[in-house]
């Protein structure tokens, strides 16, 4: 059986002001096809929503999936993406993009941002 590495760059938005920062807990991750991939980033200060996109080469960002920090509301792209879910950890201020069952394709830079 042929194992294809899944590779995810990841980067940060920093939120609207210098009290709010949003801190990516790893640069790369790189995975095997079908495993369940988590991205997480820490965040400081008040956040109203919490917000994940993806960009592949060549082209411009694309939004996945949000979650407002007060009431865990989640909105989802539309389409939505079948395989992602967010998770809150408000006590510890961490937001978590869950990718289950990763395909190649999912190969992609992938922003974390607040509002």
């Amino acid at each position: 059986m042929m194992l294809h590495c899944l590779f995810i760059l990841f980067s940060t938005m920093i939120g609207d002001s210098l009290q709010n920062a949003i801190i990516q807990a790893a640069k790369a991750v790189h995975d095997v096809e079908g495993s369940n991939v988590t991205l997480s980033c820490n965040y400081t200060g008040s956040a109203y929503s919490l917000h994940w996109y993806h960009q592949y080469p060549r082209s411009k960002p694309a939004f996945l999936i949000l979650v407002i920090e007060s009431s865990n509301h989640i909105t989802k792209a539309v389409p939505p993406h079948p395989r992602l879910s967010v998770k809150l950890d408000k006590e510890n201020k961490r937001v978590d993009l869950e990718l289950s069952s990763a395909v190649v394709t999912d190969s992609a830079l992938y922003y974390c941002a607040l509002e």
